[in-house]
């Protein structure tokens, strides 16, 4: 909570009317009326004595600065520690657990939220818990609550709260005096109370006040014509800021650059930074000398300029005051101001996003940085503070403020350095990054493409660039390989992922994170096509690599370590994936929390490697688990949440629920269709499961249809002799024998058997499905002794390299077909 203000004045009617809102519980909101446009009525001061007189009715307050959207990401995600839930390293999620344990009472059943300076009521919403458990108590200069709140208007004060307020600071003031100095200054709450904490400081006559008063009133008319109580609140400041300039040089140098940075509390420590360059010369002395700058500090507090949180030892100017601060200066003193912001926020930077140690200060970097407009700036510094700003709100999970802060930087780069300047280009890979995670893949692309075109262009053989140079153009060469996988241009992918990887090594050495992060990529490239043992091997170098240079448990060693579950799994190794995979997992959880993307894609890939392994109930209970959290963060349409989606619709249709499935399958290939093609490998292979489902629901003729056309696809994008291809074959053939063509299934499932031993070997699970398949097509056409012949040596070798009790082994002792489901590998 902000502390109380001791001078608080009036407002009784407002104080009761407010109090008899929020007694009726749900949402009040505190208003200003739209005549006047802007802040300064006292509608924060009047939340903030509702909150003290109010507080031993509630068993938790939360002030929350709501200017921004991430202000209020920020404060509600710090709650959560206070209510007993793990902060996730996803703000999102973690505020979405906040707002419901409000909405459920747990475990304060009495509660009140303060949102203050609210924008409006669409983009706050979303943030209210709309429980009758506790309390919102909104404050806006916006009057459009009508449909989220109750309104409560405020409006200046009466004369009567105003001379109050006079007589407050000084009891011996004349009633017609008083009276002047309301009428002078609009009665405006903000501007009453400057005022009467000048002439407390001062002891200045009214008379001279007012003459001063009307000297500055005059300077604003002759420059504009601005409403009343602007011209009020200007006058009145610029009567102070008029006496601290001249009598302290370093407190009014700190107001200006102050101006500069958000309305929101300024860490003090933001002053004591050690700062590279010089400033003023006064100003300089002053962040020298901590002495000095309290007393510079304490000059602003004494004139009501500011206001000084001893508790959080942070001040905080209002907006309107910033505004007649900058009003007041040069060109030259507004450009020196500026870049005096820029550089101190530059000088507090942590200097390491990917830390979630470092995320609260970055918290409280990221409003100032925006106010003083960082972005514009051509100082390294304060550049390599915007590329880390736009890191943190990636990392932090604040994707849609992560997205317009760095385009927004990298437009402003595009402008200062150049489309083709290296920090242009670091600021457009960072750009094509956020969208590629945010599932915005033709925007990505598009920035990708432009990204390494410029790269490109001042990469010139016969100019050799520097490492730093020739790694960004790597990077960008990466991000496109990457958009060729989103088409579906595996081969295409996998051959300039190569390029970058061998390049990566002949320039950085095979052990530098440049060159294991495009062998990693390489990796991801070579399982698409289906050369698993190509990718296990190269996987095993870059694990044994990555624990030398970042440690086992280090988050890009585990990336790779996944890589290598997913190629013995699709090697058919199910029982060491499974168990490899369940050690993965419990390392990521003792590492980041529950709701960490890469969390998330481990269990995901622990689902599938459970169901492999023939655990089907616990496969349902991890896709399930990982099916409602990705939803929740990221939107049924995300990739990440079809990928998902289609993990459960298999393990539902494992466990019986088919209907379940099928909704769900239905609804994955729609999804996959918009966001990829219909051609698309992951597209098609969603219709394959599919498929399956309306097999086993007794409508064959629709499923042969389904898999004809994904067979047809699959073998023109990536030739009959996929795996992918192959297990839709495998299917088709028991899609046929279910129609009863049993001559065509047995034709075809012997082609797919040959095919199989072929590419993936005679002991891969999915040959022997294949074999066992056709050995009940032998059975069909009474083709007995071959097919009871074959039927026991399937068995046992299945046996052998699954279990005696694995489903795929107990189906087949029934005379059950193998279903051979399609898991899409990541891109």
């Amino acid at each position: 909570m902000p502390p109380r203000n001791p001078n608080f004045t009036g407002r009784e009617r407002q104080l009761t009317e407010l109090a008899e809102h929020m007694e009726c519980g749900g949402t009040a909101a505190v208003l200003p009326q739209t005549v006047y446009g802007l802040g300064g009525v006292g509608k924060s001061q009047l939340a903030v004595e509702y909150v003290y007189l109010h507080r031993s009715a509630y068993d938790l307050i939360c002030w929350i600065p709501s200017d921004r959207t991430s202000g209020i990401i920020n404060a509600l995600a710090q709650l959560a520690s206070r209510i007993g839930i793990t902060h996730g390293s996803e703000p999102t999620r973690t505020v979405s657990a906040v707002l419901d344990a409000l909405r459920r009472g747990e475990p304060y059943s009495s509660w009140l939220l303060v949102f203050d300076n609210a924008e409006d009521a669409e983009t706050l919403t979303p943030f209210l818990p709309n429980s009758g458990s506790g309390a919102v108590l909104i404050t806006s200069r916006n009057p459009h609550w009508d449909n989220v709140a109750r309104c409560l208007e405020l409006d200046i004060f009466d004369r009567a709260e105003s001379i109050d307020l006079l007589n407050k600071r000084d009891p011996e003031i004349a009633q017609e005096e008083a009276e002047l100095l309301a009428d002078v200054l609009g009665d405006l709450p903000l501007a009453v109370e400057q005022a009467a904490a000048w002439r407390a400081e001062t002891g200045m006559p009214v008379q001279e006040y007012l003459r001063l008063f009307e000297e500055k009133h005059n300077e604003l008319l002759s420059e504009s014509a601005p409403h009343a109580y602007q011209q009020s609140i200007a006058t009145a400041w610029n009567v102070s800021l008029d006496h601290v300039e001249r009598t302290d040089s370093e407190a009014i140098q700190l107001l200006q650059v102050c101006a500069y940075l958000a309305p929101e509390p300024i860490p003090r420590d933001l002053f004591s930074q050690v700062h590279h360059g010089s400033i003023a010369p006064q100003l300089d002395a002053a962040l020298a000398d901590p002495l000095r700058l309290s007393r510079a500090i304490r000059e602003i507090k004494r004139y009501s300029l500011a206001r000084v949180d001893l508790r959080t030892n942070s001040i905080q100017i209002h907006r309107l005051v910033q505004g007649v601060l900058i009003s007041r200066m040069t060109p030259h003193q507004k450009e020196q101001m500026k870049r005096a912001a820029q550089l101190l926020l530059a000088s507090a930077d942590p200097r390491n996003p990917e830390s979630n140690a470092t995320w609260r200060r970055y918290s409280v970097l990221y409003p100032h940085a925006l106010a003083a407009t960082t972005v514009d700036s051509t100082d390294p510094r304060v550049h390599r503070l915007v590329v880390n700003i736009a890191k943190y709100l990636q990392r932090w999970g604040d994707h849609e403020s992560a997205l317009r802060f760095t385009e927004a930087a990298y437009e402003s780069a595009r402008e200062l350095f150049g489309p083709n300047d290296e920090k242009t280009l670091s600021l457009a890979f960072w750009l094509g990054w956020i969208l590629f995670t945010m599932g915005r893949y033709k925007e990505a692309a598009a920035v990708n493409t432009v990204t390494l075109a410029a790269c490109e262009s001042v990469h010139q053989p016969s100019r050799v660039p520097v490492a730093k140079a020739q790694e960004g153009h790597l990077d960008a060469m990466g991000a496109v390989a990457a958009d060729l996988r989103v088409k579906g241009d595996f081969n295409e992918s996998l051959a300039l992922t190569r390029r970058v990887y061998e390049q990566a090594r002949a320039a950085f050495g095979e052990d530098d994170p440049a060159t294991l992060n495009a062998a990693h990529n390489l990796a991801v490239c070579l399982r698409l096509v289906g050369r698993f043992q190509d990718a296990y091997d190269l996987d095993c170098t870059t694990w044994e690599l990555k624990q030398e240079l970042f440690g086992s448990d280090h988050e890009l060693t585990l990336l790779t370590r996944v890589g290598l579950t997913l190629d013995e799994r699709e090697l058919g190794r199910y029982a060491d994936a499974r168990n490899r995979q369940e050690e993965v997992v419990a390392a990521y959880e003792q590492q980041f929390p529950a709701d960490n993307a890469a969390v998330l894609h481990s269990k995901r890939v622990l689902a599938v490697a459970r169901r492999k392994a023939g655990d089907h109930r616990a496969a349902l209970e991890v896709s399930q688990e990982v099916w409602e959290v990705t939803v929740s963060r990221f939107g049924q349409e995300h990739p990440d949440a079809i990928a998902a989606s289609i993990g459960l619709s298999v393990d539902l249709r494992h466990d019986g629920q088919l209907d379940q499935a099928r909704e769900l399958a239905d609804v994955c290939c729609h999804r996959y269709e918009r966001i990829f093609t219909e051609q698309h490998p992951h597209t098609v292979s969603a219709m394959a499961n599919l498929a399956i489902i309306l097999r086993l629901q007794g409508r064959p003729l629709e499923a042969y249809e389904l898999d004809l056309r994904a067979h047809a696809a699959l073998s023109e994008k990536l030739g009959e002799r996929h795996p992918l291809a192959l297990v839709v074959a495998t299917n088709q053939a028991s899609d046929l024998a279910a129609l009863e063509r049993h001559e065509e299934a047995l034709a075809l499932g012997t082609e797919t058997l040959a095919l199989c031993t072929d590419v993936l070997g005679r002991a891969h699970p999915s040959t022997l499905c294949a074999a066992a398949n056709r050995a009940l097509d032998l059975h069909a056409l009474n083709r007995n002794d071959e097919c009871d012949a074959l039927h026991s040596t399937i068995l046992d070798e299945l046996r052998m390299q699954l279990s005696a009790t694995h489903p795929a082994v107990t189906d087949l002792a029934d005379l059950a077909r193998a279903d051979c489901y399609v898991d899409p590998l990541p891109l």
